[in-house]
């Protein structure tokens, strides 16, 4: 699997991430601070690697600064995503199983090493529900992308 990383910090947690994904056997493609010369403000560089994703460039992607929340706003802006900030192990795979989330959201202040294994184990063992009510949520979710605010029509851009 193709997965898209960016941190707006060269934290060592972040670099933990990137070797255990490459670990996993997975082909990482790395923004922010994880990449020389690129733009490492959270803003951008989660945006970025969420555009990966919905571009089809990758297939998932995560997105770190250093509370996860600034990286999973900025990554939830690009349509057909739906970041996550987990925090455990246990919303990773709810995550994953009911939102069919397609960006992991990871705080840099919080995550152990330790912590970060147990939240990609459940990530990746985790599979999207099949469930009538669990796919019409995610499908409600993905319309939301294509209405402008007030309600008003399709979005552009």
């Amino acid at each position: 699997m193709r997965i898209s990383v960016s941190s707006d910090m060269p934290e060592p947690v972040a670099h933990a991430l990137v070797a255990a994904l490459r670990e996993r056997g997975h082909d990482v493609v790395t923004h922010g601070a994880l990449r020389a010369g690129d733009d490492p403000r959270w803003a951008v560089c989660s945006r970025a690697a969420a555009r990966d994703v919905a571009e089809g460039r990758s297939d998932q992607a995560v997105v770190c600064c250093w509370t996860g929340t600034g990286a999973s706003i900025a990554a939830n802006k690009v349509p057909g995503v739906r970041a996550a900030l987990c925090t455990d192990a246990y919303t990773a795979d709810g995550a994953r199983r009911w939102n069919d989330a397609n960006v992991l959201a990871l705080g840099l202040r919080l995550t152990s090493e330790p912590l970060l294994k147990e939240i990609l184990d459940a990530w990746f063992a985790a599979v999207p529900s099949e469930d009538a009510e669990d796919r019409g949520n995610v499908d409600h979710v993905m319309r939301l992308d294509r209405v402008r605010p007030g309600g008003s029509g399709p979005t552009t851009g």
